[in-house]
């Protein structure tokens, strides 16, 4: 499993969070955060230039067998429960990997939507693509332990 982001985490707390689920993920999964580098705005970039430098730079880290996932306002949403049956669905598939997609304050170019396989929004509320980070990484390793019928989640 590998959660692909676009530049560092700038705030500590959101680090400090990060690391926490990642520690806990690795328990069920073999897990791996990628960090691509932010792409410079120098020269003033239109938004559409900047979302096709970033989808270059994700493309880049895809391997053949990938399940892509993109975390966006306009994917698919779901309760705890569904989230972990879909998440579930998708191990089952058979992929070689399931890469979550985080992408920068713009969002993702046409040709990421093209390339993804499914799309996962956590909220219809517009949320920071560094604080989405953490609020996913619980998420999943909430999923992971109602799929382990462990009592972290609480019905």
């Amino acid at each position: 499993m590998v959660f692909l982001v676009i530049g560092k985490t700038s705030e500590r707390y959101l680090s400090e969070g990060m690391a926490q689920f990642e520690g806990r993920l690795k328990h069920y999964s073999p897990y791996e955060t990628i960090v691509v580098p932010d792409v410079k705005a120098a020269g003033k970039r239109s938004a559409e230039v900047v979302k096709d430098l970033e989808s270059q730079a994700f493309q880049k880290h895809f391997q053949a067998g990938d399940w892509i996932i993109l975390l966006d306002e306009k994917g698919k949403q779901y309760h705890s429960k569904g989230f972990a049956q879909q998440l579930q669905k998708w191990m089952n598939g058979g992929p070689k990997r399931l890469v979550f997609v985080v992408g920068g304050a713009f969002g993702f170019s046409r040709g990421m939507y093209e390339r993804a396989n499914a799309m996962l929004s956590m909220s219809e509320m517009t949320t920071s693509h560094q604080l989405i980070r953490v609020v996913f990484l619980e998420q999943l390793y909430r999923a992971f332990t109602i799929l382990n019928n462990e009592p972290y989640h609480n019905d």
